[in-house]
């Protein structure tokens, strides 16, 4: 026989969309396998799912609390892709962050993480010569807006909030100011498409990804599981996995 495959049981938190196709993605992997899923009509809470070795969660923010809470009491290493979460949940995180390792991203797509150093890089070099704008475009069922990946991108052009924020425009906003526009899309199928523009005198550049499938998400959680499942404890986001990053105890 072969050398013998390790292989990582993952329970997965939402059996929606991303749980699927999360599943399928795993089933073409040997190194990877899901242990259960919690949602209608599977699992109740994760202590019902034997074996688990680390736990993906891309379900609701009514779960988070009991996410974490099992996570810790098991010591199991976490990536959390649930969007929509409130202030409060974050700093729940970041707590229990210093226990376990979690990986914590708006966007999972490799290509995403490397569209956000570009803009970061992009926003430095260029100053404020230039007008920024953030478009992002989603299928018609998506709940929040804008997406959590455009305001990932806007913390990546405007680490420190030095501008305002304006959501889409109407009425007579006037002459535009020391701002950055957010404009959300919503239609069909899309998967996800983000942009962010830089408008200067008589030149622009834009910076633009597209998403033709969910999959790329679902790969990219499960590179982060791999990943968690290596590190340390700490709160870490794709720039870490992609770019392998063990925080400092």
């Amino acid at each position: 026989g072969g050398a013998q495959v390790s292989t990582l049981n993952i329970a997965l938190i939402g059996n929606g969309r991303m749980g699927r196709m999360i599943e399928s993605v795993c089933a073409k992997d040997e190194a990877l396998r899901i242990a259960g899923f919690v949602g209608p009509g599977d699992h109740a809470h994760p202590e019902e799912i034997a074996g688990a070795q680390a736990m993906i969660d891309f379900s609701y923010p009514g779960n988070l609390e009991m996410v974490l809470a099992h996570a810790v009491k098991k010591g199991l290493p976490l990536v959390i892709g649930t969007t929509g979460l409130s202030a409060e949940q974050g700093d729940a995180i970041r707590a229990a962050s210093d226990m376990i390792p979690i990986v914590w991203a708006n966007n999972f797509s490799t290509g995403v993480t490397v569209l956000a150093r570009l803009a970061r890089m992009a926003a430095q070099a260029l100053g404020e010569d230039f007008d920024i704008e953030i478009t992002e475009t989603h299928h018609n069922k998506k709940e929040d807006a804008p997406s959590g990946t455009a305001k990932m991108l806007l913390s990546a052009v405007d680490p420190d909030g030095e501008y305002a924020v304006v959501n889409g425009r109407e009425g007579r906003p006037g002459r535009r100011g020391r701002e950055i526009g957010m404009h959300a899309l919503r239609g069909g199928t899309v998967a996800g498409e983000h942009s962010v523009h830089f408008f200067g005198g008589m030149e622009e550049i834009e910076l633009r990804h597209r998403a033709d499938s969910r999959e790329i998400f679902a790969r990219g959680a499960l590179r982060a599981a791999a990943f968690a499942a290596k590190v340390g404890p700490g709160l870490y986001d794709m720039e870490d996995v992609l770019f392998c990053r063990e925080k400092e105890n």
